[in-house]
C-alpha cells in the first residue's frame, strides 16, 4: 500500500512540475476556493437553527431581553430593526418562561392588568383614565394579533356622562396600524377592524372610527367609515358603471367602436330622518271612553231677582216668572291608534344624480336603432329619470389616425425587438463558433505535436553488438538448461558527449511520452537479444 501511494505521489509530482506559470497560478486559486467553500459550507452547517423569540417588541423590551440573554449565554440576533429577537430553535421556549417570570416583554401587559395597580385611594378621574387606557390596550393587543399587522394603536375619545346636558356626545376612536414589509390592509380587514373598536365601546358606530397606516394613508374616515371619502366613492362608482356600459357596447359594436364616460355626484353630509306614521286600525273597539250628562229643572216662585243681561252687562228684572229645565250629555272615545316609527341613517357616499355619455363609431352603428342602444345603456347603468340621470347616445366619427400611429409604432417596436434578438442570437453564435473554432484548432495542433513526437527516430547508436572480452561461460540451470545472459546496451561503448546527448534525448522523451520510450527499449532489446 505505501509503493502504491509512493507511486501515486511520484506521478502526480512529476505531473505538477509540467504545470506552467498561468497553470500553477490557477490551481492555486482553486485550491484556495475550494478550501474557503468548505470551511464556509462547515460553518453555515455548524450554525444553530434559529427561530423568532418576541416580535414587534419596543425598544426599551428588547434592551431587557437582551441583557437577560447575555446573562444567560445565549446566542441572540435581531432583525425587523431591533424589534424582534432571534435565538437557538432548542432555547425558545426555555427563555420565553424565564423572560414570563421577569416580567417581559412589559409593553405587551397594558390592559386590564392596569386596574391591578389601582388603591383605595386613586381618585375618579384616574379611574376613568386608567380604564380609558386598559380598554385602548386590550384593542391594540386584539388589532396587532391579525395577520399582516406589526403593531397598532388605539386612542378613544369618549365624552364624559352628565345630567346637564340633553343631548350626549358619540365617542370617536382613532386607530393607527404598521403592517408588515409589503402587506396592504384589504377593505374586508378594514372593516373587521372598524367593527371590533365601535363594539368594544358602548354608543360608538362604525362610522366614528378612523382608521390609518403607517403611511399616512386614511383607510376609514370618521363620519364616512371604511369605504373612502366621496370623491373616492364617485370614482369608484363611475369606473364600475362605465366598465359594465362598455362591456356591453363591445358585445354589440365590437372592440373599439363605442367609448363610455359616467360622471356621478355623491352626497358629502350623513343624515338621520325619523318619520312617524298614525293609522287607525279597521274593527278595532275603541280603547277608553267618558259620558258626561248635565240635567237642571227650575221655578217661578223665588225670592231672588232673577233676569238676563242686558246692555253693558247690567241684570234687567225679568217680570216673567214660570219653570225652566235644561239637560246636556256628552261622551268621549278613545280610538286605538297604530304608531310606527321610521328611522333612517343616510350615510356619506349616496347617489344623487348621474349622467352617462356613449359615443359610437358612425361605421360601426351603421344598422342601428341609437333609441334601443340608449334603452340598453340607460337600462345597464340603472338610470332613475325621476333622479335627474341623463342618458345621451351619439353617432360620431372616430379618429382613427392615433389608433394607426400606435399600431405602427407596435408593429416598429416588435420588429426593432426581433431584429435584437436575432443580432443577439448571431453575436452568441459567433461567440460559441469562434470558442469551439480555437479549441478545435488546439486540438489539431496538440495532435499534430503528439504524432510528430511519436515519429521523432530516436537515434541511440548503431545496432551491431561488439564482442566482449573475458565473457565468462554461461550459467548452468539445474535442469542443463543454458542461463541468457543479455549483453550492455551498445551505446554505452559511444563516445562521452554522444552519451550525455542521447541520454538528454531519452530524458526528453521519457518526460513527454514514456510509453513510447519504452517501446522503442522493448523493440531494441527484442532486436538486439540472441535466441
Amino acid at each position: 500500500m505505501a509503493a502504491r501511494l509512493g507511486t501515486w505521489w511520484s506521478r502526480l509530482s512529476t505531473y505538477v512540475g509540467g504545470f506552467t506559470l498561468a497553470q500553477r497560478t490557477l490551481a492555486l486559486i482553486g485550491i484556495a476556493v475550494l478550501v474557503l467553500g468548505s470551511v464556509a459550507l462547515s460553518s453555515w452547517l455548524a450554525r444553530p437553527s434559529l427561530a423568532p423569540l418576541f416580535t414587534g417588541l419596543s425598544a426599551a423590551d428588547a434592551n431587557s431581553i437582551v441583557d437577560q440573554l447575555r446573562t444567560n449565554g445565549v446566542q441572540y440576533e435581531l432583525t425587523d430593526g431591533g424589534s424582534t429577537v432571534l435565538v437557538p430553535q432548542d432555547e425558545v421556549y426555555d427563555q420565553r418562561l424565564q423572560a414570563a417570570a421577569a416580567g417581559l416583554p412589559s409593553s405587551s401587559t397594558d390592559g386590564y392588568s392596569l386596574l391591578d395597580d389601582m388603591g383605595v385611594t386613586t381618585s375618579e378621574f384616574q379611574q376613568q383614565v386608567t380604564y380609558q387606557r386598559a380598554l385602548e390596550g386590550e384593542l391594540a393587543a386584539t388589532i396587532g394579533a391579525m395577520a399582516g399587522v406589526r403593531t397598532a394603536s388605539v386612542r378613544l375619545a369618549i365624552p364624559e356622562e352628565t345630567v346637564f346636558v340633553s343631548e350626549r356626545t358619540e365617542p370617536t376612536a382613532s386607530v393607527f396600524v404598521e403592517t408588515e414589509n409589503g402587506v396592504t390592509l384589504s377593505t374586508d380587514q378594514v372593516q373587521a377592524i372598524v367593527h371590533l373598536t365601535s363594539a368594544a365601546i358602548d354608543g360608538m358606530t362604525p362610522t366614528g372610527v378612523a382608521v390609518v397606516d403607517a403611511a399616512g394613508t386614511v383607510l376609514s374616515a370618521v363620519g364616512q367609515g371604511p369605504t373612502g371619502t366621496p370623491d373616492k366613492q364617485a370614482t369608484d362608482y363611475e369606473k364600475r358603471v362605465a366598465g359594465q356600459v362598455q362591456a356591453m357596447l363591445d358585445r354589440v359594436l365590437g372592440a373599439g367602436s363605442s367609448t363610455v364616460v359616467v360622471n356621478a355626484q355623491v352626497s358629502s353630509e350623513s343624515a338621520e330622518r325619523v318619520e312617524e306614521t298614525y293609522s287607525t286600525p279597521e274593527g278595532a273597539p275603541a280603547h277608553s271612553s267618558s259620558t258626561t250628562t248635565e240635567t237642571y229643572t227650575g221655578g217661578g216662585t223665588g225670592g231672588g231677582a232673577a233676569g238676563v243681561l242686558g246692555p253693558d252687562n247690567i241684570a234687567v228684572p225679568d217680570g216673567e216668572g214660570g219653570d225652566g229645565e235644561y239637560s246636556a250629555e256628552s261622551e268621549v272615545l278613545n280610538n286605538a291608534l297604530n304608531a310606527t316609527t321610521q328611522t333612517t341613517v343616510i350615510p356619506a357616499g349616496a347617489l344623487v344624480r348621474q349622467s352617462v355619455s356613449v359615443a359610437v363609431d358612425s361605421g360601426a352603428a351603421a344598422g342601428l336603432d341609437l333609441e334601443e342602444l340608449t334603452a340598453l345603456v340607460a337600462t345597464a347603468a340603472g338610470v332613475d329619470a325621476e333622479r335627474g340621470d341623463v342618458v345621451t347616445v351619439n353617432a360620431v366619427a372616430f379618429d382613427t389616425s392615433s389608433a394607426q400611429a400606435a399600431q405602427e409604432a407596435l408593429a416598429a417596436a416588435a420588429a426593432a425587438e426581433e431584429a435584437a434578438q436575432r443580432a443577439e442570437l448571431l453575436r452568441t453564435g459567433l461567440i460559441v463558433g469562434a470558442g469551439l473554432l480555437v479549441g478545435l484548432l488546439g486540438l489539431v495542433v496538440y495532435a499534430r505535436r503528439n504524432r510528430r513526437q511519436a515519429r521523432e527516430e530516436l537515434d541511440i547508436g548503431p545496432a551491431t553488438i561488439e564482442p566482449i572480452e573475458d565473457e565468462p561461460e554461461p550459467a548452468e540451470l539445474p535442469g542443463g538448461e543454458d542461463v541468457l545472459e543479455l549483453p550492455p546496451p551498445p551505446f554505452l561503448d559511444s563516445e562521452p558527449a554522444d552519451l550525455d546527448r542521447k541520454r538528454s534525448e531519452l530524458d526528453a522523451l521519457a518526460t513527454h511520452d514514456p510509453d513510447q520510450l519504452a517501446e522503442t527499449l522493448r523493440g531494441l532489446l527484442a532486436e538486439r537479444t540472441p535466441l
